[in-house]
Parts: C-alpha cells; sequence; structure tokens
C-alpha cells in the first residue's frame, strides 16, 4: 500500500484546496492516470498516480484544504473494484427489509427506522418524530416545530423533548438568529438566486487586490497615445513579419519595450517596499495579465529587455495559451517586477489598475477609437487614440516620477524606432 500525497508546489505555497477527484475507491488506475485536480492560490495541478494499483481509501473530499505532504488517500497493489461495491450492497439490505417489520418500529422509537413507516401517507410537512415523542409533547404543550433533534435525518425521540421541556430558555439562546438570517437580504423571498462558493483562485484574487489597497499608497495617472505610427508599420509590416518569426506582430511587444525603456529612465517604478527599504531591481521581468476561466493570472516575460519584437510575442503567445489551458508553472507566475494590463480586449475605454504586489507600479491598456485630434491650430483629423493609465505606489513613487513615466511611454509609443534604442 502507498499514500497519495500534496506534492510540494513552490516556496510561496503551503496548501491547497482538492478541486476535484477523477476516481473513486475501488477503481484501478495505471500509472500516470490523473487521480484528482488540486487548485492553489494561483494554479490547478493534477495529481497521477506513480504506479498501477487500486484506489483503496479517499481520506479527503472535494472542496477540502490539505496542506503540502498531507496524506489524502491510499492506493493498494493488485485487486479490483469489487470490494469497494461490497458495502454499498450491505446498506441497501436495510431498506429491502423495511416492509417486512412495520410492527416492530413502535416498539424501538430509538431506532432511527422507527419514524419511517409513521411518515408514510402523512404529507410534506409532517414532522419525523415517534409515536412516543408526539404524545410527550402533547402532555407538556410543546409545539414540535420548536424541538431540535442531532438525528442526521431530522427524527424526534422523547429525549429530544425532555430535553426541550427542561430548556425553555433555549430559544432565547437564539436571539442571534436574525443576524445569521441577515444574507437572505441579499435576495429577495420568491425571486431566483444562485449561491456559489468563491474557487480558491477567486477567492485568493479578492483577498490579494484588497490587501494592495489597503497598504499601498495607491494613485493612478492618466495620458493618451496617438497609435497612428504603430498600426502604420504593423500594417506595412505584418506579413513579412509572420512570415519570418511565425507568430503575429502585436501591440503587446510594442507596449513592452517602452514599459522596459520607461523603467530605465525611473527605477522606482521597478522596485518594491521590504519595510523600510526600498529595493530596486535591475532585470526587466514584465507581468502581463491575462484572463482564464478561474481568474485573472498574471505570467512574467523573463527578461524583456534582451528579447526582440518577435521574441516577446512568441513568450506571451505562449504563457497565454497555458493560463487559458491552466498549464503554467508556478515559476511562470512568480517574481514579476512591473505589470501590463490590457482591457481594451474587452473593450475598456478607460480604468484604475490595481497594483500587484509587492510591485509599484501597473500600466493599464485600453480600447483603441477613432477620436478628433487638433493637429495644429488651424487642423483637425480622427485618429486612433488609446487612453493609458499607470497606478503606482506614492510611498516610494512620486507623482511627478509618475506622470513623466506615463509621457515617456507615450513618446516612445508614437515614435516606434526609439523603442529599438531605448527598449
Amino acid at each position: 500500500m502507498s499514500d497519495i500525497t500534496v506534492p510540494a508546489m513552490g516556496e510561496s505555497i503551503t496548501e491547497g484546496t482538492i478541486f476535484k477527484w477523477h476516481v473513486e475507491e475501488g477503481q484501478a488506475v495505471s500509472q500516470g492516470d490523473v487521480l484528482l485536480e488540486l487548485e492553489t492560490d494561483k494554479v490547478n495541478l493534477e495529481i497521477s498516480a506513480e504506479e498501477d494499483g487500486v484506489v483503496e481509501k479517499i481520506l479527503r473530499k472535494d472542496g477540502d484544504t490539505v496542506q503540502i505532504g498531507e496524506v489524502i488517500g491510499r492506493m493498494g497493489t493488485g485487486g479490483d473494484a469489487k470490494p469497494a461495491s461490497a458495502p454499498a450492497a450491505k446498506e441497501e439490505a436495510p431498506q429491502a427489509q423495511q416492509p417486512s417489520a412495520p410492527a416492530a418500529a413502535p416498539a424501538q422509537p430509538a431506532s432511527p427506522a422507527a419514524a419511517e413507516p409513521a411518515r408514510s401517507g402523512e404529507g410534506e410537512g409532517y414532522l419525523a418524530a415517534s409515536p412516543a415523542a408526539r404524545k410527550l409533547a402533547r402532555e407538556q404543550g410543546i409545539d414540535l416545530d420548536q424541538v431540535s433533534s442531532r438525528d442526521p435525518k431530522g427524527r424526534i425521540y422523547p429525549d429530544n423533548v425532555k430535553n426541550h421541556g427542561e430548556a425553555p430558555a433555549a430559544p432565547k439562546a437564539a436571539a442571534p438568529a436574525p443576524q445569521a438570517a441577515a444574507p437572505a437580504a441579499v435576495s429577495q423571498p420568491g425571486k431566483p438566486a444562485e449561491r456559489t462558493r468563491m474557487s480558491r483562485r477567486r477567492a485568493t484574487i479578492a483577498k490579494r487586490l484588497v490587501e494592495a489597497q489597503r497598504t499601498a499608497a495607491m494613485l493612478t495617472t492618466f495620458n493618451e497615445v496617438d497609435m497612428t505610427a504603430i498600426m502604420d508599420i504593423r500594417k506595412r509590416r505584418k506579413d513579412a513579419f509572420k512570415e519570418k518569426h511565425e507568430i503575429g506582430l502585436g501591440f503587446m511587444s510594442f507596449f513592452t519595450k517602452a514599459v522596459v525603456g520607461a523603467l530605465k529612465k525611473f527605477p522606482h517604478l521597478n522596485a518594491e517596499i521590504d519595510g523600510e527599504d526600498i529595493i530596486v531591481k535591475k532585470y526587466y521581468d514584465i507581468g502581463i495579465a491575462v484572463s482564464a476561466k478561474e481568474g485573472l493570472v498574471v505570467p512574467v516575460v523573463r527578461d524583456a529587455d534582451r528579447l526582440s519584437f518577435a521574441d516577446i510575442e512568441r513568450e506571451i503567445a505562449t504563457l497565454a495559451g497555458k493560463a487559458r489551458s491552466n498549464t503554467l508553472a508556478l515559476s511562470e507566475l512568480q517574481g514579476g517586477t512591473f505589470t501590463i494590463t490590457n482591457g481594451g480586449t474587452f473593450g475598456s475605454l478607460l480604468s484604475t489598475p490595481i497594483l500587484n504586489a509587492p510591485q509599484v507600479g501597473i500600466l493599464g491598456m485600453h480600447n483603441i477609437q477613432l477620436r478628433p485630434v487638433a493637429i495644429d491650430a488651424e487642423r483637425m483629423e480622427n485618429r486612433p487614440m488609446m487612453y493609458i493609465a499607470l497606478s503606482y505606489d506614492h510611498r516610494i513613487v512620486d507623482g511627478a516620477d509618475a506622470v513623466r513615466f506615463l509621457v515617456t511611454i507615450k513618446e516612445m509609443l508614437e515614435d516606434p524606432e526609439s523603442l529599438l534604442l531605448e527598449g
């Protein structure tokens, strides 16, 4: 017999949630078969069988939070699924025997089966109480609706009625009930609503976003970019670029190059706070926010300053594909120095991005729209314009530097040739 354990998943991850078991107890599996899917704060991981065998025991169920190294199941070698089906046959036997022994039910009020015959022929609102319990309740003037029971199926027995009668103050102890019922105010009675539990990743995203707003002195500054030059380059060069590099020339490589160039001029936006120290990073690992099924993830393009436009486009395409197929490795999500997020892909015209802690800067891209622009005092032209936003941590980034950082990005994007020199 061998244990199924939660594997180590990186320095920053100590626990996960069992998202779904793909096998059942008694099921035979082969080496490499997926046993379960484990959800962590950042990615979902599949745990596979290390050898041929049979799943003998599942110790933790779907939705349970488990620790690294914890035993969550056991595997046996040889055998088949037959042993697992035997208990089910035993559980069905008492149900098949119930009709043959209805007379014995009143004589055994303590048996869970005793209340079952009494339920037959009653309406849906009928309480599952034994005859002795009903008689005692009538004698003491106790409403059975107010009697609590620890029976798994809610059946009421004489002891429950006695305990209720001996503790008349119990309803007062339940005074906090209105507070527990408060969530009902979210949806009106009779109105359709659905309550679902947050996935572990969604809960982590929520926690970190609130934490970022609580701990950082976050401000946002805005500007706009005339995308004419970049769109002209893409129009002229996209076919030759794709033929040579086998990847499309998108906007993200231009923005990544511009960000790297601006970070070199304003290094405090490529830093983080550690206590009372400022750690300025001399490398440029740029996080690219990607929307996946389970929520937003930010895979990292490593050493973006050393990559060509084609390298950046290829790396972003690979990481985005992994994000959407849920195959990102933890190492691909850790250690970014600055983040770019593109709400424009969903049609966003303007937004305020939230910092990806412990980073102190994030650039927001938005939708490109034709807008009238003053060329000079006499001329107006319709130009493809994009609003851009920089959220920054005012604790170490001064407002003047933040504004100039964004202006630098604007200037580089409007003069793309400068990206080859500055980026």
